[in-house]
């Protein structure tokens, strides 16, 4: 469980979204092994959360939404990964993730860009998921 401050600067529209197109970077500087750029997008996903302000107000930002969703998930004590759904989409992503880590190993470009797009893809059906359950009248968030 995080900070409920991490939360809050995580839950910038800004902060979300540049960790998601991350990703691409990540697995893009892998692939041409670009290891300087590879360890600056590691420092930044792992800063991302607190390089942010936290927003003045609430947003309508899906992103936003989706953090909330998130942090309201974890608070509930719900696991991200497990058998029931949607935490099965977060499961299912491991062996996806993994084949896109090989893919990147191997070079392997067409694998590379399928396996990327699976990865995401499953996250982003995951957190849509969150988004679907999300209460924004519980500001409790636990």
């Amino acid at each position: 469980m995080l900070p409920d401050f991490v939360w809050d600067r995580h839950s910038n529209p800004k902060s979300g979204w540049t960790r998601l197109l991350a990703y691409p970077v990540l697995i893009a500087a892998g692939f041409t092994r670009r290891w300087r750029l590879l360890a600056l997008t590691v420092a930044f996903l792992v800063c991302n959360p607190l390089l942010f302000p936290e927003p003045e107000s609430e947003s309508d930002d899906w992103m936003h939404t989706v953090v909330r969703a998130e942090q309201q998930w974890s608070d509930r004590g719900r696991p991200f990964i497990g058998l029931g759904f949607p935490q099965i989409l977060n499961l299912l992503q491991l062996p996806v993730f993994a084949s896109n880590i090989y893919a990147v190993y191997e070079r392997r470009p067409v694998a590379t860009v399928v396996t990327t797009a699976a990865t995401m893809g499953l996250k982003l059906w995951f957190v849509a998921e969150l988004v679907r359950r999300y209460d924004p009248a519980d500001g409790s968030t636990s």
